[in-house]
């Protein structure tokens, strides 16, 4: 309903016809009216349109408490908080209830006891939509009376009451949220106990508190949040709780490079005083993204934990600030992403990955290098042929010359602050290099080409075709019969 300013009381609100409905009236016939016209209601949510996104228009439409269950990082909070923009505008509370009692339905005793009192000139306001989102974080310490309520000494003391009063009560949240969005996040946190206190709010819509029990119709749209590690390592949702909630729907991660591009391209913060230009080759976005897909399926991560979203994320806004770091000093007014960029995200990869055992010995650092030369090698391997381990003679190798050209070399570097021109010259020393890349990628863009001629010596190194070694101010490639004699 839109808001009337005009309209202050329970009288003009009755004359202009209001009726009363429920938040899952309100949701679902809004939901109704965006399916007619053809407008998608949960607008920056990538790769759910066929999956999570029809399941969550069910749910609502069937009227329904939900429960997103997921790994970390699959958009379970933001689907909720995007639910606020299927409610009405607008709607008329009684003015100064807690609980924001509808003034056709009211179900609290001080508003019930001022509509008696008033009658049509009981006072109302209006609540923004925007102010109907209610939000808790389940953790062992929540209470009863944080969620609930429970008796105010001060309030029975400052209104002489006895505590048998039931205006003594001191509501929680969930009464206070009452015609509102109330998620509770990672629910298998929250106590048994307090799980059970949560049946008949979601059943009844009765409320116990101290001895009080309360016949509050309590109009509430519940939406839990869990991930599904949680049931074993810190606790689970009781069944008859879990049997309570009528829809269940599983999140997933992003099922393709593309998605996800467009994921970390909505997200990402991308300052807009960086002191340079920064040109972002396409595959080094692609690059980013496929850390993630390989971290998925690395023996050295924990893969029930899941890997965030958000990894793609903040390693994107790292890569581009290595990028600009270097360009500052030396004060350059532009520059390109370098593949040695992709070095700098390893503190966004290793704060956002569970490791198992092995994983630990190894060292985080040590993981995040290996997930970045899988990446490296995943990708090569969609541009470029085969490596073959075992070939016939007559067989010709398509990789012969860069390897041949790096026989007759002693060695070759790549310094970390080097500037665009020594940059690039320095791989324009490997004539066989281009040649490779443009056999195989014709309609690469010149100013792309340093950053994959880069790429195919890391995934020459990953295949042990060369060796590659870190030395204090950047990168040394060798043949690998040269790295022996030099190790000797």
């Amino acid at each position: 309903m839109t808001k009337k300013n005009s309209i202050t009381t329970l009288g003009e609100l009755k004359a202009q016809g209001y009726q009363a409905k429920s938040i899952k009236e309100e949701l679902r016939s809004n939901l109704i009216s965006n399916i007619k016209q053809g407008k998608p209601s949960f607008t920056g949510i990538h790769g759910y349109d066929q999956s999570v996104i029809p399941q969550l228009e069910r749910a609502i439409l069937s009227q329904h408490n939900i429960n997103l269950l997921g790994l970390r990082g699959q958009a379970k909070t933001r689907l909720a908080r995007l639910m606020v923009q299927l409610l009405d505008e607008y709607i008329p509370a009684v003015k100064g209830s807690e609980i924001n009692d509808d003034p056709m339905a009211p179900i609290s005793k001080f508003a019930q006891d001022l509509i008696a009192e008033h009658g049509d000139d009981t006072p109302i306001t209006w609540i923004h939509r925007e102010d109907r989102f209610f939000e808790k974080l389940a953790t062992p310490d929540v209470t009863i009376s944080d969620l609930i309520g429970d008796i105010d000494p001060i309030k029975a003391a400052n209104m002489r009451l006895s505590y048998a009063d039931e205006r003594v009560i001191h509501f929680g949240m969930i009464p206070r949220a009452n015609r509102c969005i109330f998620v509770i996040n990672e629910l298998p946190d929250l106590q048994s106990r307090i799980q059970v206190a949560l049946f008949n709010i979601l059943e009844e819509g009765d409320i116990q508190i101290r001895g009080f029990q309360l016949r509050m119709p309590l109009d509430l749209q519940f939406v839990f949040t869990a991930n599904p590690e949680d049931y074993t390592n810190r606790g689970s949702i009781v069944t008859p709780l879990k049997d309570r909630i009528g829809s269940q729907i599983l999140t997933h991660y992003p099922k393709s490079l593309e998605i996800a591009k467009r994921i970390t391209a909505q997200e990402a913060r991308l300052q807009n005083d960086r002191v340079c230009e920064i040109h972002i080759p396409e595959i080094a976005r692609d690059l980013v993204e496929q850390i993630g897909f390989e971290a998925r399926e690395n023996e050295y991560v924990d893969s029930k934990s899941g890997i965030s979203a958000r990894m793609g994320i903040t390693s994107f806004e790292n890569l581009l600030s290595t990028a600009e770091h270097r360009a500052i000093a030396m004060d350059s007014s532009s520059t390109s992403i370098r593949f040695s960029d992709i070095l700098g995200m390893i503190p966004s990869i290793t704060g956002k990955v569970e490791l198992v055992y092995e994983g630990e010995q190894e060292g985080a650092a040590f993981v995040a290098e290996r997930l970045i030369g899988s990446a490296a090698k995943s990708l090569f391997d969609q541009y470029f042929p085969a490596i073959k381990k075992l070939k016939h003679e007559q067989d010709k190798d398509p990789y012969d010359g860069v390897l041949q050209w790096f026989f007759e070399q002693s060695s070759f570097e790549l310094m970390d602050n080097g500037s665009e021109e020594e940059y690039k010259q320095a791989l324009k020393q490997i004539a066989p290099l281009a040649e490779l890349v443009r056999d195989h990628m014709p309609e690469l863009s010149d100013k792309d080409l340093p950053f994959v001629e880069e790429l195919v010596l890391w995934a020459l190194a990953e295949y042990k075709k060369l060796n590659r070694k870190r030395i204090n101010t950047g990168f040394e490639f060798k043949d690998n019969y040269g790295a022996y004699l030099s190790n000797l």
